[in-house]
């Protein structure tokens, strides 16, 4: 399979990053080293790329060998970042960088199973460990299967594609994707978008079998744990679950509220200081001319923040 793929981004990303001279910075979601590699352009500057992708790994190892001891790979996930940096005894980060989802190359091997595009193992696993996207729809109940599709893929159709799941599994067990998405197409019809019906059930289940949204959750927080004062924050993300946990986090952590009147006051806790302060007060989202390039772009939000000199924020 041919290594290809352009994160999306990438001249926001970096810009927000600050890059200095002999920083040191954290690829949370390494993939294919997009964002790595315009980091190391940098003079001087040492990047850990982390990921839990075997693959992804392996690429980086190898790539690690252009930058003579200036590419670390760490294998995890990005939500234990704190304690994969920790052990590595080198102080706090310059800056931490987090593409959230997949990559293309995960796409758009159907071996891996996250892509509606292609007849495959229906696995959705990063990491190859944990259970599979079959082994869950096979054995969870109806409940849980809507419950699933219905919060992590907004799909207001859920309750239709578990029965139809439900009825399937009766039958034979569902091991393709190629056998989920003739379920989906039999109980969702095509939206006016033309965008496949199957789309937000096969998110939802990527999402519940690598955890994705707990594993936001801690590393962020993990974040504001490694990041040295005036260390910056990236975050790219592609739908609104997501976004939505990011925006919180860095609004809560900069001492400002989400729906609350202007004229009350920002902080509800003054006694508790700002871990970060807003670099972007307002999310940044790809020109015209990228997502011409590269549509899958076309959902991807930014958000960048600042490492203040404040302690850790205790959620």
């Amino acid at each position: 399979m041919p290594i290809t793929h352009e994160p999306v981004l990438r001249k926001e990303v970096i810009t927000g990053l600050n890059l200095k001279k002999g920083g040191v910075y954290v690829d949370g979601t390494f993939g294919r080293g997009g964002y790595t590699k315009a980091i190391l352009e940098k003079p001087l500057t040492k990047v850990f790329g982390i990921d839990q992708d075997p693959i992804a790994i392996d690429f980086g190892i190898e790539l690690s060998k252009k930058y003579q001891g200036r590419l670390i790979m760490l294998k995890g996930c990005f939500g234990d970042m704190a304690s994969l940096i920790t052990k590595q005894s080198i102080g706090n980060i310059d800056g931490v960088t987090l593409d959230l989802g997949i990559s293309t190359p995960q796409i758009d091997d159907p071996v891996r199973g996250f892509s509606f595009r292609f007849d495959g193992p229906l696995d959705m696993r990063m990491s190859n460990q944990g259970f599979t996207a079959a082994e869950f729809i096979n054995n969870a109940a109806e409940e849980e299967i809507a419950n699933v599709i219905y919060q992590f893929g907004e799909e207001k159709y859920s309750r239709k594609i578990a029965r139809g799941i439900m009825k399937a599994r009766e039958l034979k067990p569902i091991v393709s994707t190629g056998e989920l998405v003739k379920i989906i197409h039999a109980n969702v019809k095509w939206p006016r978008n033309g965008n496949n019906p199957a789309t937000k059930t096969f998110m939802a289940l990527r999402i519940k079998v690598n955890n994705e949204l707990e594993a936001l959750d801690k590393g962020l927080i993990a974040a504001e744990r490694i990041l040295a004062p005036r260390g910056r924050l990236a975050v790219v993300s592609f739908h609104s679950l997501e976004d939505k946990r990011v925006k919180r986090f860095l609004y809560k952590n900069s001492g400002k509220n989400i729906g609350v009147s202007r004229h009350l006051p920002q902080n509800p806790e003054p006694n508790i200081a700002p871990s970060f302060s807003l670099i972007t007060k307002h999310v940044i989202k790809p020109e015209v001319l990228e997502v011409e390039k590269n549509p899958r772009s076309r959902s991807a939000r930014l958000r960048v923040a600042e490492r203040t000199t404040a302690p850790v924020v205790l959620l």
